[in-house]
């Protein structure tokens, strides 16, 4: 396939740039609730999608056919559309960066395949752990479990030098319950996505770990009392700090929201944060679930420093904003399908480990909370942002207090990292499961270590 892709680069003869990417990807997903089959499907499509760029204009068209007169036919139309394009590109012209272009072949360490495991023993997984949670206790209300994996293949070549080969596998595994005690409801969810293989995917947690978690959560949530709003200092775990990460400073930092008016623009080199705080963004990480050794431009991802302690040092890039700062692509163009154009997308976003332990941070607190379990929320350009935490524990002198229920934090990402007073030792990506949800979707995972700030606890007043 990719000599049959370059051999088609000769179609694009006068433009200035042009990019072939074949994307091949096997999709299934099982999803039960409450005992009944919710979603079920097996999906497996290709495609191709071409870019070129004339004069300063981008065109991009793709198909679903791979054969010849389909795939001509498809680079005619986009190099038609950049014509067209560059019409009103007179004053604002588009360049592109050169950078670090993949060759070869790449694919992450994968541990035992998921095509090893039929789609019925997946089926049965999902069955039997769902049941099992929907019969744990009485207080199960409603349970679901949904299994999700994405395998993808993907040859791209582009008329400057890539010409790569790329394999990925992706699964994630949820377990949710709402749980009732004949007066109040809670939910309890746990989730694991990575990239990786079927015992990746399971090393630190079977599926039975899952519903003692989940039930042991809601059991204890409804017994707790509802946390009091008010500022106060909170340590954060590694799942709230890859979400603060991700939502709150990550997209303020990718270069088309900079340059579009983001709370970032012109900070380059500015005190942004604690020194203590040193953050990135990563394509080589293990198997983290953002995991993307080349990016949909064909260029070698690598760590990008956002923050060096507490100094703002780079933007994330695709090869057009890397040409417009005058500055290196950081591998961050990605597509979701071939029918979609690369855009600037995080990888796995995180926050460097301090040298503390977690015993020590909360041994420094007088009065506090410790929050964990992220559960969604927002944030906007200017890194405001609201998040819910499945937990909340209060601290008093030093010590863990009683769980609390109902615990939101919100603040401003940039003056809650100003406050960090102490880091942990210890590290996890944990956001792998989610997807981020920029115009397109895109596997990110999100991490770091426990950090202590100030922040705004929302609760009952």
């Amino acid at each position: 396939m990719l000599d049959f892709l370059k051999g088609m680069l000769s179609e694009f003869s006068g433009m200035d740039y042009g990019e072939l990417r074949f994307h091949e990807r096997i999709s299934n997903i099982i999803a039960i609730r409450k005992g009944e089959l919710e979603s079920i499907a097996s999906n497996n499509y290709s495609g191709v999608g071409v870019r070129t760029l004339f004069q300063g204009g981008w065109g991009f068209s793709s198909t679903s056919r791979s054969d010849i007169s389909e795939i001509k036919q498809a680079i005619f139309d986009a190099c038609a559309s950049a014509k067209v394009s560059s019409q009103g590109k007179k004053n604002k012209a588009v360049k592109i960066e050169k950078a670090n272009l993949a060759t070869g072949k790449f694919q992450p360490v994968i541990n035992d395949a998921l095509t090893n495991h039929s789609f019925e023993e997946k089926l049965e997984l999902v069955k039997k752990t769902e049941e099992k949670l929907r019969n744990a206790s009485s207080i199960i209300q409603s349970s679901s479990v949904v299994y999700r994996e994405i395998l993808d293949k993907k040859y791209i070549v582009t008329t400057d030098g890539a010409f790569c080969e790329i394999i990925d596998s992706k699964p994630e595994f949820r377990v949710f319950a709402f749980a009732s005690n004949g007066k109040d409801y809670v939910e309890s969810m746990e989730a694991v996505g990575i990239t990786g293989g079927w015992v990746d995917l399971f090393g630190s947690k079977k599926p039975d770990d899952f519903i003692d978690i989940v039930v042991q959560r809601a059991e204890a949530l409804l017994k707790a009392e509802y946390a009091k709003g008010e500022r106060a200092t909170v340590i954060l775990d590694p799942s709230l700090v890859g979400l603060i990460s991700h939502e709150a400073i990550g997209h303020t930092v990718e270069a088309d929201f900079v340059l579009s008016g983001a709370i970032t623009q012109g900070k380059l080199g500015t005190k942004v944060a604690s020194e203590l705080i040193t953050m990135f963004d990563s394509g080589s990480e293990g198997i983290a679930g953002g995991t993307l050794l080349v990016d949909d431009e064909g260029v070698l991802t690598k760590k990008t420093i956002i923050i060096d302690k507490g100094i703002l040092k780079s933007y994330l890039h695709n090869r057009e904003s890397a040409a417009e700062f005058g500055v290196e692509p950081t591998g961050n163009a990605r597509a979701f399908e071939y029918s979609d154009e690369p855009i600037i997308r995080m990888r796995n976003t995180g926050i460097e480990r301090g040298n503390l332990s977690l015993d020590e941070m909360i041994t420094g607190v007088k009065e506090g909370y410790l929050l964990k379990r992220a559960k969604g929320g927002q944030a906007d350009a200017n890194a405001e942002f609201m998040f819910a935490a499945q937990e909340a524990y209060r601290i008093t002198d030093g010590k863990i207090g009683a769980l609390l229920r109902g615990v939101s934090i919100s603040g401003q990402a940039f003056e809650v990292l100003q406050s960090v007073d102490a880091v942990s030792k210890d590290f996890k990506w944990d956001m792998g499961a989610g997807y981020c949800g920029k115009w397109q979707y895109a596997k990110v995972d999100g991490g770091g270590p426990y950090i202590r700030c100030k922040a705004i606890i929302g609760g009952r007043q």
